[in-house]
C-alpha cells in the first residue's frame, strides 16, 4: 500500500507567487484531480464542484467521452495552421452550420477572440457609414481592448483607457433604449442571458423588439452566447427560448470541453462580405481540438441530453428555493445557468468553500451554479445541502 501523497500546496503558492502575474486571488488550495462534478485537493479533501471551470467543462471532469478522443486521435495532427485544411476543422463547421442559423463558421481560441471578430465581421458588412456598435448596460463581453470597449463594467474598463471607439452603451431591456441602434450602426452585440453582470435574464419581447429594429436600420444583431450556449439554458441555443435569431453568433466556453476553443457563427448576410486576408487566427480550429469539439457538440445537442439539463435545472431551482433562506434575495436563471442573490456574498462564498462547496460570483450580489451539463441529481442535491449550510454559517455569524 502506498504512503498518502504529501500536501505541496504552501511551496506551489510560494512558487507561484514568484513568478505568475498577480491578475488572480486563488484560494489556498491545489486541484489535483476529478470526476464528474467532484474535484480532489492535494491533501485529500473532495469539492463538489458547481463552477465547471465557469461553464467550460460541460461534460464534467475526466470525461470518459473526451479522453476517448484525445487517446485515438493523440498520434494524429495537431496543428498545421489555417493555411491548410483538415477533416475535423469542415466536420465541426459543418455541424454547427447544420445545427444553426449559420451559413459559415470562423474558429477562434477563446469568447473575447470570437467577439473580436464579430465586431470585425460586423463592421465589414456595414462599410465606412457603418461603424457604431451598440452594447447594452450590465454586458460581459471579454477582456480585450475591443471585447472590454463593448463591456459595462468601469473596474474592468478605467485602468486601460481610452478604448477603442465605435461603441455606444444603451440601456438593457428597456424598450426605449432601442432608439441607439440607428443608421450608424453596425451591430448590436448582446448577451440572451448575461452571466457576469449575474444571471440576467431579459425579457422576450425586449429581444424581439431589438431583432425588429436592426432589421428597420440595417444593424446585424449579434448574439454572445459564450458562456449561455451550447445547451446550458436548456437549449442547445438560448437564443431558441424566446425564438429570436441573430445574425451573428458567439461561442467559446463549453465548446471544446475544457480545451480552448471559440467560434464566430455567420449568417447569410455577414458572411458575404467576408473576403480572404480580411481576419485570420494561428492557432483556431487546429484539428485535435475540432475533433473533441464535435464530440462535445454531438453530446449536447441529442435531445435527450437537453431534456436531462432541463430537470437538473429544475432539480437545482427547486432545491436552493427550499431552503427558504433569509440570506437569499432572489433565484433566477434558466437551465444550468442559475444565479442565486445574497446578502454579503463574499461571505457566503468564503463559508460555501469551508463546505467544499465551488460557486461562481458575478455581479453586486449574485453567486452563480454552473455545473456540468451532465452533473448527477445526487451531486445537485448535495451542492443545495452545502450551499445551506454555508447560509447557516454567514446567518449565525460563524467564519
Amino acid at each position: 500500500m502506498s504512503a498518502p501523497a504529501v500536501p505541496q500546496t504552501p511551496d506551489l503558492i510560494r512558487r507561484a507567487d514568484a513568478v505568475l502575474a498577480g491578475t488572480y486571488v486563488r484560494p489556498s488550495v491545489t486541484f489535483v484531480s476529478g470526476s464528474g462534478s467532484r474535484i480532489q485537493t492535494d491533501d485529500g479533501r473532495s469539492f463538489l464542484d458547481m463552477t465547471a471551470g465557469i461553464a467550460v467543462n460541460a461534460l464534467g471532469h475526466a470525461s470518459p467521452e473526451i479522453a476517448a478522443v484525445l487517446r485515438e486521435h493523440a498520434d494524429d495532427l495537431i496543428h498545421v495552421s489555417n493555411l491548410f485544411h483538415t477533416r475535423p476543422a469542415v466536420d465541426l463547421a459543418e455541424a454547427l452550420v447544420e445545427r444553426s442559423f449559420a451559413a459559415r463558421v470562423f474558429f477562434a481560441n477563446s469568447g473575447a477572440e470570437a467577439n473580436e471578430g464579430a465586431v470585425k465581421f460586423a463592421r465589414l458588412r456595414g462599410g465606412p457609414e457603418r461603424r457604431e456598435i451598440v452594447y447594452f448596460e450590465g454586458s460581459f463581453h471579454g477582456r480585450t481592448m475591443g471585447s472590454l470597449a463593448a463591456t459595462d463594467r468601469p473596474d474592468y474598463r478605467e485602468p486601460f483607457e481610452p478604448l477603442p471607439g465605435g461603441y455606444r452603451r444603451a440601456p438593457w431591456n428597456d424598450p426605449d433604449g432601442l432608439t441607439a441602434v440607428d443608421g450608424r450602426t453596425a451591430a448590436a452585440v448582446v448577451e440572451p442571458v448575461q452571466g457576469e453582470a449575474g444571471v440576467r435574464v431579459p425579457d422576450d419581447a425586449w429581444l424581439a423588439a431589438l431583432r425588429r429594429r436592426c432589421d428597420e436600420t440595417g444593424a446585424l444583431l449579434i448574439f454572445d452566447e459564450v458562456q449561455c450556449g451550447l445547451g446550458r439554458t436548456g437549449t442547445l441555443w438560448a437564443h431558441e427560448q424566446p425564438a429570436v435569431t441573430p445574425d451573428v453568433m458567439t461561442l467559446a466556453k463549453p465548446l471544446a470541453g475544457g480545451l480552448p476553443m471559440g467560434a464566430v457563427l455567420l449568417g447569410d448576410e455577414a458572411a458575404s462580405h467576408v473576403r480572404s486576408g480580411s481576419h485570420a487566427t494561428t492557432f483556431g480550429g487546429g484539428p485535435l481540438v475540432c475533433r473533441v469539439a464535435l464530440k462535445v457538440l454531438e453530446t449536447v445537442s441529442r435531445p435527450e441530453f437537453l431534456a436531462g439539463v432541463c430537470a437538473a435545472g429544475d432539480r437545482l431551482r427547486r432545491g436552493l428555493e427550499g431552503l427558504e433562506s433569509p440570506s437569499v434575495l432572489e433565484i433566477r436563471g434558466r437551465g444550468l445557468m442559475i444565479g442565486v442573490r445574497v446578502k454579503d456574498p463574499a461571505a457566503v462564498r468564503e463559508a460555501a468553500f469551508r463546505e467544499e462547496l465551488l460557486v461562481v460570483p458575478a455581479g453586486e450580489d449574485v453567486l452563480r451554479f454552473l455545473p456540468a451539463l451532465n452533473v448527477t441529481p445526487s451531486d445537485l442535491d448535495e451542492a443545495v445541502s452545502r450551499f445551506g449550510r454555508a447560509l447557516r454559517r454567514t446567518e449565525q455569524g460563524a467564519s
